[in-house]
């Protein structure tokens, strides 16, 4: 088996590595460990934007990123160990999650913290989730991989992935907002999420005798800032890779009540429907037209919003109250 630290706390680079780590080593036993600065990472059959909370998430800077399993919405920050187990397929049952949760409950379990497996997928202290686990297979290899909340940052945990669920209408994979908490209130005083990481190598270690410590070469990262340019931070993969889906959403603003319906097919505006009790000189269908075939992003419908006479449309307004209604 070979363990693998990552170097960096970029969740676009960290994603991205798992990825290139599948292909580089088709048949080695992998077990890679990571820290992500603040981020959500979504459920490769997600919808992105009815998962995350889009105006919190642009104002902090958090970024967003589609991976390669199924599964639900998570966040990311600092105080959160990342552990992602790739491994031969063979006889293992996809469907098991145990195996590879084990060495996470051993180490606390240690510690006197009563952690253990429940449901498909969670690990839970006390009744609350601290480390929820997806998996995939691709290649003939299966990876598992988790978070593991060890000192995050849980309002803006809550804030970022507290998206609006009236706004959309969509068959995408919803996450499951169970009640989380963080393994810092169980742990021994000044205990850290990098002290857990040293912790969870060890057991890996002695479960393995055979492992060896591995680190990423400047070829390596090379490729994986290169499958980041061209995947990881993508629009496409993050946002347009998204199930299709209908947005809707209402405004009320001194021009009058407002109200958009979208019809969004990858990520592409197919359908703008505008509705509300404004005046308008100009036919508000000539707006409506400029958005298909569109990209469902802001900075896309900032640009078109500032190409048109706005007051034309819907009285005294500005662009940024009209933008509103796309987030």
């Amino acid at each position: 088996m070979l363990i693998i630290d990552s170097p960096s706390h970029n969740a676009f680079f960290n994603i991205a590595s798992e990825e290139y780590l599948l292909h580089k080593f088709p048949k080695e036993n992998i077990f890679l460990l990571y820290i992500n600065e603040p981020s959500i990472i979504v459920g490769k059959f997600q919808n992105t934007l009815a998962e995350i909370n889009l105006e919190y998430v642009n104002e902090n800077h958090i970024k967003v990123v589609r991976r390669m399993s199924g599964g639900g919405a998570v966040y990311h920050d600092l105080g959160n160990l990342n552990f992602s187990f790739h491994t031969l397929l063979g006889n293992l049952d996809f469907m098991d999650f145990s195996m590879f949760t084990q060495p996470i409950i051993s180490v606390l379990n240690r510690l006197n913290i009563p952690a253990k497996l429940e449901g498909r997928n969670d690990l839970l202290v006390d009744g609350r989730k601290f480390s929820g686990n997806a998996k995939l297979i691709k290649n003939g290899k299966m990876i598992q991989h988790g978070t593991i909340l060890i000192d995050s940052q849980m309002k803006v945990l809550n804030n970022a992935l507290k998206a609006n669920p009236l706004k959309f209408v969509d068959k995408a994979v919803k996450s499951n907002r169970a009640r989380v908490t963080n393994l810092i209130d169980y742990l021994p005083e000044g205990f850290t999420t990098l002290k857990f990481k040293e912790l969870l190598v060890e057991e890996i270690r002695r479960d393995n005798p055979d492992a060896a410590m591995m680190k990423l070469s400047l070829q390596d990262m090379q490729h994986i800032e290169r499958l980041v340019q061209e995947k990881y931070e993508t629009w496409d993969w993050n946002f347009g890779f998204s199930p299709n889906y209908n947005f809707k959403k209402a405004i009320k603003i001194p021009a009058g009540f407002i109200e958009l319906h979208l019809d969004v097919h990858k990520g592409l505006i197919q359908k703008a429907k505008i509705f509300g009790d404004f005046f308008a000189s100009r036919s508000i269908r000539e707006l409506e037209a400029r958005l298909i075939g569109e990209k469902h992003q802001l900075t896309v419908i900032a640009e078109i919003l500032k190409s048109v006479e706005l007051t034309q449309y819907f009285g005294k307004v500005d662009d940024t109250e009209i933008l509103e209604l796309f987030e």
